[in-house]
Parts: C-alpha cells; structure tokens; sequence
C-alpha cells in the first residue's frame, strides 16, 4: 500500500522553497504564493472559453517588492487587519487587492450590487482598469478533497473538508451567476464604466486519498496544480514522516515555514489529533516537515478526517446530483 507521500512526485512544496525560502513574514509568503502558484483551472482548457484570468510569470519588480514588503511587513499587516474569526477566502481578497493596488491596476474591490435597501445582487471582487473600461475578476480560493468510493473524478467528486460545498458546485455558481453580474440592470447603478471582461482568478490545493495511485488531471484543471493527500484518523498510519505541524486555517495556502521548537513529532502531533477528534468532527490540515537552512520546511501536506469522513463525502456527491 503506497504512503500518501509518494517519493516520485516532484512536489510544489520543493519548488516553491527553491524561490521564496528567503521571505520570512507569513502574510508576505502566501502572497507570494497568491502570485506564484499554479492557476487551479486551466486557463487554456476550452470549457471554460477565456473566461479564467492569470497573473502570469512574475517580474522582476514584483520579485523586489515582495523582497521589500518582507523585509518591513507592517503596511501589509495594517492592511490586512486580522481578527479572530477572520475567513480564509477573504483574508486571501486582502492580500491579492494589497498586490492590484500596488500595481495601479485596482478600481474597487468588494463592490456589492443591491436592487433596493433589502436586496443584494451580488458582488464585485474586484474590478481593474484596462484603458478606458473595466474588468471584472471573480478570485477564489478553495480546497477540495477527492472522495475515494472511485465512482468519478471529475469536478463533483472533490468535496470540501467540510462538505460544504464540492469544487463543481463552486465552479458552475462562478460561471452561470457570478460572471453575469455585470449584466444585471442594477450593476450599472454601481459601476460608473464599462465593463468588457468578465473572469475567474481559481487558487488552490486538491487533495487525493492516501492509497490511490496518482489519478489523472481532472478536465479542465491546471496539470500543475497544487496537490496534497488526505487520510481517516484510523488511516493516519500512512503518512509519513517525523515532525509534522497542525496548520491553523490561514496558513492553508503557502507551503509551512516553522520554527523547529514548533514542531511537532509523530507521538505529540497522534495525541493531538486525537484529542480534537474526541471533540470535533472538523478535518485537521498536517504537514510533513524537514529540516533546512535552520527552519522546519513543509515536503507533503494532507487533511486529516474524521473516520466517517468517506461515507458522509459519497452521500455528499450523490445529494448534489
């Protein structure tokens, strides 16, 4: 039975350490992770006809700021302005609208769209400047694991940890709905220029189960995408390894960067996740970490779930037809 992390696969975590191992602020390295990573959905892939947008390959202006922002984070942090119970989805909006705006390219961001005081349309993420219009840019970020009863594999069988939602329902709402808000008559009572372009900007990690073999590229998804394993608490048994970190939920992006006193070994991250388990049914995202350079790098990351996690996932999937 193959571990989760399978030696063969040359990983993005060895990549992204290879080029932004130098930056030390966590904020600074998920945007650089933000900026770097690989697009979740195939730009050029035909379903999606043009309407998924890309950074590109990053210059080297963009290379230096970072370096800058790192070496003196406090804009960035004041910017951000986090709080407890802030949400991965848009703590990730501040940071990319940090980078729009250094680059001149922000119009607005979070422009909501209301028909009357009672109801709301929708919403802008972001709106850039191309000449004398604009453009409209639907951002997410999202994890998505593959339920493993090896019915599909297509885009209805990634399933959020939570099971909130599946990465085929995300895709067909920022298509069919969000996409279209420009269209709506009340949009044009918010929005003060045209708008030319409508497109998704997709980050993310799909994460496939521990004793599948490297499955396909899902269609329509990056070649190159960002990909982690998952495992039942029974099945933690698997993975390998012997430090490891529990990764609080804003950290989910950027490969982990930890200080080796924070590690954690194999006995000390087992009780821990037993404990949560007792407790809570929510999944737990671990990474596998190595020591390099005096820090504790991430080589492999999975989520952890509850041993019912499968059969709630497959009920899941077929609710959503």
């Amino acid at each position: 039975m193959p571990a989760p992390t399978d030696p063969r696969r040359d990983t993005y975590q060895a990549y992204f350490h290879r080029r932004w191992n130098h930056l030390r602020d966590p904020h600074v390295r998920t945007l650089a992770w933000l900026l770097d990573a690989p697009d979740l959905l195939d730009p050029a892939a035909p379903e999606w006809q043009g309407r998924i947008a890309s950074i590109g390959a990053m210059d080297e202006a963009t290379l230096s700021w970072l370096m800058t922002i790192d070496r003196d984070p406090s804009a960035l942090h004041a910017w951000l302005d986090i709080k407890p119970f802030t949400r991965l989805g848009r703590y990730a909006e501040k940071l990319m609208a940090f980078y729009l705006r250094h680059q001149g390219r922000l119009f607005a961001h979070g422009v909501q769209v209301r028909a009357g005081k009672n109801e709301t349309i929708g919403e802008f993420d972001f709106l850039l400047r191309q000449s004398d219009a604009l453009v409209h840019w639907e951002f997410a970020t999202k994890l998505y694991l593959l339920e493993a009863s090896g019915n599909g594999r297509h885009a209805d069988y990634f399933v959020g940890p939570n099971l909130a939602d599946t990465l085929g329902a995300k895709v067909r709402k920022i298509m069919d709905r969000q996409l279209s808000l420009s269209q709506h008559p009340a949009a044009k009572l918010h929005v003060p220029e045209p708008i030319v372009q409508a497109q998704a900007l997709v980050k993310g990690w799909l994460f496939y189960h521990g004793k599948t073999p490297l499955p396909a590229t899902p269609a329509g998804v990056s070649s190159g995408h960002c990909r982690g394993f998952w495992c039942a608490h029974e099945e933690l048994h698997w993975v390998a390894g012997e430090r490891f970190a529990i990764l609080p939920r804003l950290s989910w992006l950027a490969p982990a960067k930890v200080a080796v006193e924070q590690s954690l070994d194999r006995h000390a991250v087992q009780e821990a996740l037993a404990s949560h388990f007792q407790t809570a049914s929510t999944p737990l995202l671990i990474a596998q970490l190595e020591q390099r350079d005096g820090y504790m790098l991430e080589v492999d990351r999975g989520f952890v779930v509850p041993n019912d996690w499968h059969s709630r996932a497959e009920q899941r999937v077929k609710q959503a037809g």
